[in-house]
């Protein structure tokens, strides 16, 4: 089945008008450490905020009758919006004190905070920057190994660190949203394996046109609306 994101036609990433804008507008915030003298890899960043995503959608606070459970619920009712900001020393610290959840990759870590208001962020949040997540990857990474998840980026679109790192985690949220509870289970307790790389060129077109699930981007910054980002190759969903 091809589609932008759920089998529904009121996609929470289209750039067109939907009931979700009627919604109350909630986001969920994460925040990277980026210390001056040892930044994360780029890629590391992603791939964890990616995982911190899942980690958070799969947290027994967030589901049922969970503590988070309502704020999650408006979140997914209104537009799908993430918010990448960063952190380090004491701005890290007081984040690290608000209700979340830290995630850590190989050397990266992002924490990952229950949905807020858009307008309404807490004022320990709200003081971070936006801006100023450039990363890169000092060494290559390795192939992805296609037996895991892999999230493909577009290869035409050049984004910061912080709006790759949002479109990652709506990729995952995607391949979440289509699996079976088994198939979430059994990702969930493997602890979320998962590589995000950017397609060859030549293969783009491909994953795009194979059913997958697929992230087309609402446009709110840096790219134009319905620009597709992401592929979300979950093995289970291929």
């Amino acid at each position: 089945m091809s589609h932008d994101v759920t089998p529904s036609t009121d996609s929470p990433f289209r750039s067109e008008p939907t009931a979700r804008d009627q919604a109350p507008q909630f986001v969920l915030p994460l925040v990277v450490r980026i210390e001056k003298a040892a930044p994360p890899a780029r890629t590391d960043a992603l791939e964890t905020a990616a995982r911190a995503v899942l980690v958070m959608l799969s947290d027994e606070r967030s589901v049922g009758d969970g503590e988070w459970a309502e704020a999650m619920r408006h979140w997914q009712d209104a537009r799908i919006r993430k918010v990448v900001r960063r952190a380090r020393g004491a701005e890290w610290r007081r984040a690290e004190a608000l209700p979340g959840i830290t995630v850590t990759g190989k050397a990266a870590e992002v924490r990952v905070f229950p949905p807020v208001p858009l307008d309404g962020w807490p004022k320990e949040l709200a003081k971070l920057q936006v801006s100023g997540t450039d990363l890169d990857d000092p060494e290559p990474f390795a192939e992805a190994d296609t037996t895991a998840p892999v999230l493909w980026l577009n290869p035409d679109l050049d984004m910061s660190a912080g709006k790759a790192m949002a479109q990652a985690g709506h990729g995952a949220q995607l391949a979440w949203w289509e699996l079976s509870d088994e198939e979430r289970a059994a990702w969930r307790d493997a602890g979320f394996p998962l590589a995000v790389r950017t397609a060859d060129p030549g293969r783009w077109p491909e994953l795009t046109a194979g059913g997958l699930p697929l992230v087309r981007d609402a446009g709110f910054t840096e790219i134009a609306p319905g620009s597709c980002t992401v592929v979300a190759d979950h093995p289970a969903l291929r």
